[in-house]
């Protein structure tokens, strides 16, 4: 599997042009995190954006954020990828009638919800999307996994399980479509500030979800696979190296992260213990 460090897939690209990625592009998970960054980056090329995500307060509101900003025209679709197979109907009605040349599916949560969130929206949203792209022979699919989906992550099983079906599906994907024009990226990145990590501080290791998406979006074009910006790329290399499979898999090392785990749970209780007072 790349682990897209080589050179051309971080050359500078000042800016794709939304001629080059035709319109409507569709956002999931588009509130908050990654999936806002993305939609928010897209307006800012000139792209009018799909907006799908579970909270129609919040959408409304990024929606309200993207028009005043970039002065893009913004459609909602409001859907808890959660729910299962129930809600694709909806969201095939609502889409129709739009020329869907961008998907990007970034919708994250117990088994049944982590799967259904993770796995099945990402096939599904393909599904409806898909066939007009073959029609046009041009379209652009970025589907968002992990870092912790390229190797066997103990105490994130589930997660990390989900994140390499969409590594998979998706190379498989560009793999059978690309001779038709329609480019399918996964991006695997490792730290991202978004609520999911409690909004950690922006560092040379941790990138805001603003700046993972701008440099991510300059990928598109150059890797169908992709850490989305060379911090990432780069420690996860670091990491290859220095926790190597036999390491990770470990018991002495799955011991030792539990027990790190407890310790920091209970400082965030103690934290927040010491709020509420």
């Amino acid at each position: 599997m790349a682990n897209g460090t080589d050179g051309d897939h971080f050359k500078a690209r000042s800016d794709m042009q939304p001629d080059q990625l035709s319109k409507d592009p569709v956002v999931t998970g588009a509130t908050s995190g990654i999936g806002k960054a993305y939609a928010s980056e897209l307006a800012r090329r000139g792209l009018d954006v799909v907006l799908v995500s579970r909270s129609a307060d919040k959408l409304q509101m990024v929606a309200k954020e993207i028009e005043d900003q970039y002065g893009r025209k913004t459609r909602t679709i409001q859907v808890d990828f959660t729910d299962g197979h129930s809600i694709y109907p909806a969201i095939a009605k609502a889409l129709q009638g739009l020329e869907i040349g961008i998907l990007v599916p970034d919708a994250e949560r117990k088994i049944t919800q982590v799967i259904n969130c993770n796995m099945l929206s990402v096939p599904q949203m393909t599904r409806l999307v898909l066939p007009g792209m073959i029609e046009r022979e041009t379209g652009l699919i970025i589907n968002m996994s992990s870092m912790v989906g390229t190797s066997p992550q103990p105490l994130l099983s589930l997660y990390s399980a989900t994140k390499i079906f969409v590594s998979y599906f998706s190379q498989c994907l560009h793999a059978e479509y690309k001779s038709k024009g329609i480019t399918v990226q996964c991006v695997a990145p490792f730290m991202v500030s978004t609520n999911m990590t409690m909004n950690m501080k922006v560092n040379c290791f941790v990138k805001s979800a603003s700046g993972f998406a701008r440099e991510a979006l300059n990928t598109v074009g150059h890797s169908s696979y992709t850490s989305g910006c060379l911090s990432h790329a780069l420690q996860n290399v670091a990491i290859s190296i220095l926790l190597p499979d036999w390491l990770r898999m470990s018991s002495f090392l799955i011991k030792m992260l539990r027990n790190l785990a407890k310790v920091t749970e209970a400082k965030q209780k103690q934290e927040l213990r010491e709020k509420e007072e």
